[in-house]
């Protein structure tokens, strides 16, 4: 019986995202939240800030606004000072007043459950959506960062830069219900084992790495010795 090419796809990459379970048992957002507002904001404050930092701004954010209305409220010059450590402190507190001016005004105040509506929110792009979706509403989602587009790329899923494309072709390789922890296992990935410059020694999936396969020569006898215990 012929296996057909998408199947074969799925099958490996199946395997590749099993091995990456193994190595980030735990995979998940590191951003902090206790429901969907909150990390909704939380991922608006985190493009070019680490996670760390800000879980630091978030609290003293929402002890002055829990929700969206009480944020809809803030002037953009009232948020600045509390989300000043994310940096693009200006642009993030006006994306975060727009953001929860437009919750309440279209969808009472809640945080909607659907791509189409949250592209829509200020400041809201599909990573962000599909962080929000995958983590907080139940709704399968795939969010595609950088560390996503590195590890991909390196793997050899995907062969696209484009972070729409990239998420069409780690979607058309799982089931639903596997999009959104693949996502964090490989950004997890990214930021511990596949960096700029990989510790390619300690990860579980180099044997079905295209970057690891064309160093070649380059791996150390030590390196093949790791690689058979």
């Amino acid at each position: 019986m012929r296996v057909s090419r998408r199947s074969a796809d799925a099958t490996k990459a199946s395997a590749i995202f099993d091995a990456l379970d193994r190595q980030h048992p735990h995979a998940t957002t590191e951003l902090h939240y206790r429901n969907a507002f909150e990390l909704l904001v939380a991922t608006i404050l985190s493009p070019q800030c680490t996670d760390a930092r800000v879980n630091q701004a978030t609290p003293a954010l929402f002890a002055r606004y829990p929700d969206a209305p009480a944020l809809a409220r803030a002037e953009p010059e009232e948020l600045e000072p509390l989300v000043q450590p994310t940096g693009f402190f200006r642009m993030k507190s006006r994306a975060l007043a727009g953001m929860a001016r437009t919750l309440v005004d279209q969808h009472a105040g809640q945080v909607p459950a659907s791509m189409d509506a949250l592209v829509d929110l200020p400041g809201v792009g599909r990573k962000t959506a599909n962080v929000v979706l995958g983590h907080a509403l139940g709704v399968p989602g795939l969010p595609v960062d950088r560390h996503v587009l590195r590890v991909a790329g390196r793997i050899g899923l995907t062969r696209s830069n484009d972070p729409e494309v990239v998420e069409r072709d780690l979607t058309a390789l799982l089931p639903p219900d596997r999009w959104t922890r693949a996502s964090d296992a490989l950004i997890l990935h990214g930021r511990r084992i596949c960096k700029p410059k990989p510790l390619c020694d300690r990860c579980f999936v180099r044997d079905d790495c295209a970057f690891f396969r064309g160093l070649g020569a380059r791996v150390t006898p030590a390196s093949r010795s790791r690689r058979r215990r």
